[in-house]
């Protein structure tokens, strides 16, 4: 069985992620295979939308920490990987269809989408703060939520899907069975809109999403270094090993008086 199954119809490709018995976590094989289905989607002269969905319990769990701690480093390789979805270069449109927990890396795999379905009873939870040295600030920015909302995901509160639903982050939420079939519905609607139109509208409304300004995504980067970095591995050495971290805060305990300020 592949890591991650592709499906074509009717001008759609499906992109699931296959790794269930460890929560389609994004380790380095699982990248690799999802950087060339999306290749393909993006080369494909007949495929117009892509349905991007899981298989199991989880759409997707993050990061695979067990593998950054094998490997003795934390975050995605520097790889130069070609991943057309995460690079935000595609110009198709993309349905995310979230058949359950959507963590971490796994949040911003569903936020990267244009249309989002969801199963009731999904979680999701922008993990950031649990993991590095600055929670995920800008996620709640970049979807238009209210500054509360916004603090709440930063902080790594967890979300159900009824409640993003409430909020607009989703689109539409289903039962199981009823996932892809209201995901090809929506594709189906999209495919039947003039090309210049499905195009040039997706331009637009990606163009018109938030982004965080540059002068705060500079804060952003000196906070990021505003810590002691062995938390970052005792944070994924703790989830591993299912016990509490001990987490050390500063090197120099006057640092945290030092807090980088706009």
């Amino acid at each position: 069985m592949s890591i991650v199954e592709t499906e074509h119809r009717d001008g759609v490709m499906v992109i699931r992620m296959n790794r269930p018995e460890r929560m389609n976590a994004l380790s380095t094989d699982l990248r690799i295979a999802l950087a060339a289905a999306w290749r393909e989607f993006r080369d494909s002269a007949d495929l117009e939308v892509a349905i991007f969905t899981g298989t199991g319990r989880a759409f997707c769990a993050g990061e695979d920490m067990k593998e950054s701690l094998e490997h003795g480093r934390v975050g995605i390789p520097a790889d130069g990987l070609e991943d057309p979805y995460n690079d935000a270069t595609l110009d198709k449109p993309v349905i995310v269809a979230v058949n359950g927990y959507a963590m971490g890396g796994g949040f911003m795999l569903v936020e990267r989408g244009d249309l989002r379905v969801a199963v009731r009873g999904a979680v999701f939870e922008v993990s950031e703060a649990k993991r590095w040295l600055l929670g995920g600030y800008q996620h709640g920015h970049i979807a238009a939520m209210p500054h509360a909302i916004a603090t709440e995901m930063a902080f790594a509160y967890r979300f159900t899907a009824e409640r993003f639903h409430e909020l607009g982050f989703i689109n539409r939420l289903t039962d199981p069975d009823g996932l892809l079939l209201t995901a090809h519905e929506m594709a189906q609607h999209l495919l039947t809109l003039p090309p210049a139109s499905r195009v040039n509208t997706l331009a637009m409304m990606r163009a018109m999403r938030p982004r965080v300004p540059a002068e705060l995504e500079d804060l952003a980067e000196r906070l990021r270094n505003h810590g002691a970095k062995s938390d970052l591995t005792e944070s994924r050495r703790a989830f591993a090993e299912k016990r509490k971290p001990n987490f050390k805060g500063w090197d120099d305990p006057g640092d945290r008086a030092r807090t980088p300020r706009r």
